[in-house]
């Protein structure tokens, strides 16, 4: 089996200039093959909270980091609804979506970035980014729950918001551009 080459030793260009991902089927083929026990143990010490919430929006998986991000002890989290971390002003509108997605399979924030609230267990608001991931059964079409990773994100949120607040000042302070 070949390495394949870093990117860093790479001097003729940046390492960011795309090209073919690294195949990683070995990994599921054969005698090298990582068993469902390692996926478990890859869920459970994640670094970024994983969340897994049934049909109806019960959690089902809650992990360590989840419970460091988010406040709520995985004993407490698993069979509460996602209401725990959802800020009320947006639950309405999460359910509508949610109820649809596991109705039709379909979600329009599949493989995407998503950044919203979300809300500590001591009350306070989170900005967090997450990715979902539909679940579902072999040969059926229809979710069957509903995974999330994500990442306390609210550093940074507040950042770019303080930039954004600076930058326009400055645009008022310099005045209309002749151009």
């Amino acid at each position: 089996m070949t390495v394949p080459e870093d990117p860093a030793d790479n001097a003729a260009g940046p390492a960011d200039e795309g090209g073919e991902a690294p195949c990683y089927a070995h990994l599921f083929e054969g005698d090298n093959a990582v068993s469902d026990a390692v996926f478990a143990q890859l869920a459970r010490e994640l670094a970024d909270p994983l969340i897994i919430a049934d049909g109806e929006g019960t959690i089902t998986f809650w992990n360590g980091a989840a419970e460091r991000v988010l406040g709520w002890p995985a004993a407490e989290a698993i069979g509460a609804t996602l209401d725990v971390i959802i800020p009320e002003r947006l639950r309405d509108r999460h359910w509508d979506g949610y109820r649809k997605t596991m109705a039709t399979g379909d979600t329009q924030y599949a493989g995407r970035l998503l950044e919203v609230p979300a809300q500590h267990r001591d009350g306070r608001t989170l900005s967090v980014a997450f990715t979902v991931t539909l679940l579902t059964r072999a040969g059926e079409s229809k979710p069957f729950a509903i995974a999330a990773v994500l990442r306390d994100d609210t550093a940074r949120w507040q950042e770019r918001r303080e930039l954004r607040a600076e930058l326009n000042k400055l645009k008022q302070e310099s005045g209309p551009q002749s151009g």
